[in-house]
């Protein structure tokens, strides 16, 4: 007479060998903690990843947010350096309010570098013309075209630039 054991009920007999059956339990213990562990590594990374990533966008947002403000000032101060009269009430409001954008901007780490007397930074200027300037050597900036920002310390936006040739 043979037994036929179905294999959801063969797992319910007591071992033959138990020797055999604890290894194998143990073996099989190793190799779940170990995948556990992979597992658990991998979730860190992602989220690791995950917020690495959300930090990027964000500066992102950011930058592509200060961007166009550093238009406005440059429009502000081509406006002051046009102003006739610095003693008429819209050029004094317009001061103010350019200073007030000047200072909000720092709040968030955003500050203007000199350039003008210094020698050409390939990382920080972007050279659009070269001119002869008596009592300059060649390779100094000589003047300012739109000024560069830097932004916690990393450039915002490249200074457009005049060097002396």
């Amino acid at each position: 007479m043979e037994i036929h054991i179905r294999e959801n009920e063969q797992n319910l007999l007591p071992p033959a060998d138990w020797a055999a059956e604890i290894q194998r339990l143990h073996e099989e213990l190793i190799h779940e903690r170990d995948r556990n562990l992979r597992t658990l590594a991998d979730f860190k990374n992602y989220r690791r990843r995950i917020e690495r990533d959300g930090n990027k966008i964000a500066e992102e947002s950011k930058r592509r947010m200060m961007l166009p403000l550093l238009d406005i000032i440059d429009d502000m101060e081509k406006a002051l350096q046009c102003a006739n009269d610095a003693e008429q009430p819209f050029v004094k409001g317009l001061q103010i309010i350019y200073q007030k954008l000047l200072a909000l901007l720092e709040t968030y780490g955003v500050l203007p570098f000199e350039s003008v007397g210094t020698p050409f930074n390939h990382d920080l200027h972007e050279a659009v013309a070269m001119a002869k300037h008596k009592g300059s050597e060649p390779g100094t900036v000589i003047d300012e075209l739109r000024r560069g920002y830097l932004w916690n310390n990393e450039l915002l936006r490249a200074a457009q630039v005049r060097v002396a040739g």
